[in-house]
């Protein structure tokens, strides 16, 4: 039996500048209404990387919403509820991986 439900896909990184983003915005593209991307970082920069807007935009993804964020704004009353979250850490040896 399939459920008609809606999964919510966290995408973590540290700055959520660049992979988070691409990540939250091909699973806007792509997953429909199965699936609903979201992005946020333990240390954001503030800013989106002009080159992942750039890259997205020229693909044809949905850019619109897309602004660097901390995860926090996920851990208060009213945030949409998780059903899967993920790492897209560089290299979580050298960096402050989420």
């Amino acid at each position: 039996m399939m459920s008609n439900r809606r999964f919510n896909v966290l995408f973590l990184c540290t700055g959520n500048s660049a992979r988070s983003i691409l990540a939250e915005s091909i699973v806007n593209r792509l997953g429909g209404e199965r699936f609903k991307g979201f992005s946020a970082g333990s240390h954001p920069r503030g800013t989106v990387h002009p080159y992942a807007i750039d890259l997205l935009t020229s693909l044809g993804y949905p850019t619109a919403d897309m602004h660097s964020k901390s995860w926090d704004v996920f851990a208060v009353a009213g945030a949409p509820t998780m059903d899967f979250v993920l790492t897209v850490c560089d290299d979580a040896a050298g960096e402050a991986c989420p």
